[in-house]
């Protein structure tokens, strides 16, 4: 209520249109900070400001909503006919050119299976072959930046903060390569990699491997922020959380732990399957997770109360799993792709999309940030298929720009440089940064309380409490010091004493020829 008679004042003082106070509480961050009770005015004062400054924002994104004219649009069929029975083809030649461009199919068989990685604004694809062979594509003009092959064990790959630079899991080492296929880097201490993930506000590239240990490495100053063992064996399932860069990390006895790379052991650990975890996917929000496992089982889990909200049966073990920006849910199984629609608020009956791949088994999945477009990876090569409705059409420019140029990438890399956030700041939950720890009268009732020192508040100078007290201690730590000083010159004093008069009793050297009494 308080924050709607906020936004009703600031509208009549500047005359400007009414905002309904659902669209603000869309773009709203969270709950406001409690500043009843602080004691410290300069405090109290800057987080009252702050509040000020987000709600305004709050108020400015839901009055330039009107201006987003586009809108999102799903496949709709007529009658009884089912959506998942659409075939892409028949899709391709209903929707227009530039769309319909985005439906192919890239044949590689000889070095398969692949897995892709899309860049964050959805302009680059990087695909990576078991085999060695990699490369990045402006996929939508097809126009291929760079390609190599390496010759050895190709087991990830992911895109760095910007399109010009690029991670590559090869067999023993992790290696960095720029957007012309040069080898910048090479990560010795990142062995045996199996999944990769790049935490892009924090500059953290995150890798897991055949020894079940989580390194945390810092690609902006090239230093190893954690390292972390996991002591669960292998892991080869690993996504991130969007919400707040929490890693998610599925093993091979049917748990999923969580991490932060400032504390060596996780944050949770939740038993989902009974065999081993396949994969592991988040949707933008960070409020659901989707787990699969080799016991042919899906689950759907609530991440704020860790609990389970749908179980799914698929015909085979998926291995592959991917969650759209509206919330569409790729599923990878065998030749399969199913994406399911509304997963997440309703347990669903049937998909909403099917897809087919003969002769292949997909490997990788990922929905293409701003696009209906859903990139598959699969033993044969590349795939990219239409899914109306996945993609957000409307996006920030400010955070990700899909038609950015040169000069707007060189400026966004040094801010985002400049607002990179500390390890340290990664938490469960992202809004305890901006709260104020208050205590109740009850636990400062059941609290031991030190009588020693009871300092008064506002007291400043010599004759405030804190520094009578540090006086009063420090002439108690003196005369300590004195009778320890004392009472070792007196030992040493007796030492000496005995030492003459010892000296004093001893015989001479002919009392040695003495006959000794029989």
């Amino acid at each position: 209520m308080a924050d709607e008679i906020n936004t009703k004042k600031k509208q009549s003082d500047k005359n400007e249109p009414a905002v309904d106070p659902k669209v603000v509480k869309k773009y709203s961050r969270g709950e406001r900070a409690k500043t009843r009770g602080i004691k410290d005015k300069k405090l109290k004062g800057m987080l009252k400001r702050y509040e000020g400054y987000h709600n305004n924002a709050a108020l400015q994104a839901a009055r330039a909503e009107l201006l987003l004219t586009e809108e999102p649009g799903f496949l709709e069929s007529e009658g009884l006919e089912k959506t998942y029975r659409f075939k892409q083809h028949d899709i391709a030649k209903a929707v227009d050119v530039a769309s319909a461009q985005k439906f192919f199919d890239l044949k590689l068989d000889k070095f398969g299976p692949y897995r892709i990685n899309y860049t964050r604004n959805g302009r680059f694809m990087l695909i990576a072959g078991q085999k060695g062979h990699i490369a990045s594509i402006e996929w939508q003009s097809k126009k291929l930046t760079c390609e190599v092959h390496v010759k050895e064990t190709v087991r990830d790959a992911k895109w760095l903060h910007i399109e010009t630079m690029f991670a590559v899991a090869q067999k023993k080492a992790v290696y960095i390569y720029d957007n012309k296929g040069i080898e910048l880097h090479c990560i010795k201490k990142h062995a045996y990699v199996n999944r990769m993930e790049f935490l892009p506000h924090h500059f953290l590239l995150a890798t897991v491997g055949n020894y079940g240990v989580l390194r945390y490495q810092d690609t902006s100053t090239g230093k190893m922020v954690a390292e972390h063992r996991t002591r669960l064996g292998r892991c080869d399932a690993m996504t991130q959380n969007p919400w707040n860069a929490i890693l998610h990390l599925g093993h091979f006895n049917g748990t999923v732990t969580l991490w932060s790379p400032t504390i060596k052991d996780p944050l949770v650990k939740m038993l989902c399957h009974k065999g081993p975890v396949q994969a592991v996917a988040i949707d933008n929000r960070g409020l659901y997770m989707v787990t699969t496992g080799l016991d042919g089982r899906m689950k759907i889990w609530d991440v704020r109360t860790y609990k389970q909200l749908h179980n799914y049966s698929t015909y085979t073990p998926a291995s592959n799993l991917s969650i759209s920006q509206r919330g569409l849910l790729a599923v990878g199984f065998g030749p399969n792709v199913e994406v399911w629609q509304n997963a997440f608020s309703e347990k669903q009956k049937a998909p909403y999309m099917k897809h087919l791949i003969p002769s292949c088994s997909v490997h990788s999945l990922q929905f293409c940030p701003f696009e209906d477009v859903l990139g598959i990876g699969h033993s044969q090569g590349i795939s990219s298929i239409l899914i109306p409705g996945s993609g957000e059409p409307n996006y920030d420019a400010l955070e990700t720009n899909p038609y950015q140029t040169k000069k707007q990438r060189q400026e966004s890399e040094v801010k985002s440089l400049l607002e990179k956030i500390q390890p340290e700041f990664i938490t469960l939950d992202p809004m305890d940064v901006n709260k104020v720890r208050q205590s109740n009268d009850k636990e400062e009732d059941e609290a031991p309380q030190d009588t020693a020192f009871e300092p008064k508040y506002k007291k400043k100078g010599r004759s405030s409490s804190a520094k009578m007290y540090s006086r009063k201690k420090g002439h108690l730590e003196e005369e300590k010091r004195k009778k320890i000083r004392k009472k070792m010159a007196d030992e040493r004093k007796q030492n000496r004493e005995e030492k003459i008069e010892s000296a004093r009793k001893t015989t001479s050297a002919l009392d040695r020829f003495k006959k000794k009494p029989s």
